[in-house]
């Protein structure tokens, strides 16, 4: 293991190695990955892995839009497949306000030349059969966006960044951060490593680890439940993969997993994980079915979806997710810790992973963000926001997750 290097990475999810990936494009390839077990052991592994050219926030959509293409040029890098499925994906307008939206993004798209077009219900129907439609008013139609298999993506990543010169330690946790004269000393199970610069990646392991330096991050890890279906006679049926759809009504969305369907869900009132500490022992783990939270939203999709209804479920997943106060992640530099950075609180790492390693990479080799995007830099929330404050805030934003918000303009 290289003891002695410029950049050190703590945490090998999506946004891990996205960065170990980005920064070796820009060249800095003395660097390595830690990661205390598998990469994509955290949250990352039991993703839905869905990539879009629309984000739910207009303000950083190019982060999705980044990301995309960042995979797509790993994959051909490395030689490592990501899986890229591409149905397109349609956000169904359940408001005259939503559709007016949706239009109002337009000429945004077309000036960066992704395909995008406003849908009525008819064409909503006939790219989607299974979806009901009568009570929507249209909705955004992006031909380009799907789906990519979490683990075979972010492998693709690292093995493309080790192909430039970084380093990658699997199984290597780290014990603790301390600052020197130098920059960082990274205590890990394998050794030390001097290092000027450290980025902690490491999701809802990352408030523990900056406590031990008086750094508070309100990043919390919730339970976020998501269910495959049985087989339904619908997508049997057909002969190509419906798009991805995502409903501010149901608050969730779902795409196509085999003849299936995988849906997952912003409930109203999340439940919270670990929050006096992630057990030493958790791993790739899952917690019970508790279908009861999301009842609601179920039946919202059963709506949407009536062969649904006829279908079952195959199966629950319950797995932790990160979230912050605003549902956004903490990319940036950490107030006064010269060389210490953040890329955390991601709880869809997928669709932005990609982007925020370059938007990052790019921050760390030239001292300044490559276009402005304050509202996720990791000093937003200060280091003294109170623990009830950020749940409370948390449990404002996290079912409003596919709400658009008020801008009109993507960034």
């Amino acid at each position: 293991m290289k003891n002695d290097v410029q950049v050190v990475v703590v945490g090998g999810g999506i946004v891990g190695a996205s960065l170990l990936y980005w920064l070796a494009k820009k060249g800095w390839t003395d660097t390595v990955l830690v990661e205390r077990r598998e990469l994509t052991s955290g949250s990352t592994w039991h993703s839905s892995g869905q990539v879009a050219y629309f984000g739910p926030q207009e303000e950083y959509t190019r982060l999705y839009t980044s990301s995309i293409q960042t995979y797509i040029q790993a994959e051909q890098e490395s030689g490592q497949s990501i899986s890229f499925h591409q149905p397109g994906s349609l956000r169904l307008a359940s408001s005259k306000e939503e559709l007016e939206r949706f239009k109002i993004y337009k000429p945004d798209f077309d000036q960066r030349g992704i395909p995008y077009k406003v849908c009525t219900p008819n064409e909503v129907s006939t790219l989607h059969p299974l979806l009901e439609v009568s009570d929507i008013f249209g909705a955004a139609h992006t031909t380009t966006d799907g789906f990519v298999d979490p683990s075979g993506t972010t492998n693709a990543l690292a093995k493309a960044a080790r192909g430039m010169g970084a380093s990658v330690e699997r199984f290597c946790p780290v014990i603790s951060l301390q600052s020197n004269a130098n920059g960082w000393l990274v205590e890990t199970e394998k050794g030390n490593i001097s290092a000027k610069h450290v980025v902690v990646a490491t999701s809802f392991w990352a408030r523990e680890l900056l406590a031990k330096l008086g750094i508070s991050v309100p990043v919390y890890a919730i339970k976020h439940q998501c269910i495959l279906s049985e087989s339904l006679p619908g997508l049997v049926e057909l002969d190509r993969e419906v798009p991805v759809f995502r409903d501010s009504g149901i608050s969730g969305s779902a795409r196509q997993e085999g003849k299936g369907i995988l849906a997952g869900f912003y409930e109203d009132t999340p439940e919270f994980w670990g929050l006096d500490g992630i057990p030493k022992d958790f791993h790739e783990d899952l917690f019970d079915a508790e279908l009861d939270r999301i009842m609601p939203n179920l039946e919202r999709l059963l709506h949407r979806l009536p062969s649904l209804g006829d279908a079952g479920i195959k199966n629950v997943i319950n797995g932790p997710l990160c979230m912050t106060p605003d549902t956004l992640p903490l990319i940036g530099p950490v107030r006064d810790h010269k060389g210490l950075w953040l890329a955390a609180g991601f709880h869809v790492g997928i669709a932005v992973g990609g982007g925020s390693g370059e938007f990052l990479a790019h921050w760390m080799t030239t001292g300044a963000p490559p276009f402005d995007l304050k509202a996720v830099h990791a000093d937003r929330f200060g280091n003294d926001m109170p623990t009830e404050l950020g749940l409370e805030r948390v449990k404002q934003s996290y079912n409003k997750f596919y709400q658009l918000r008020n801008q009109t303009k993507i960034v």
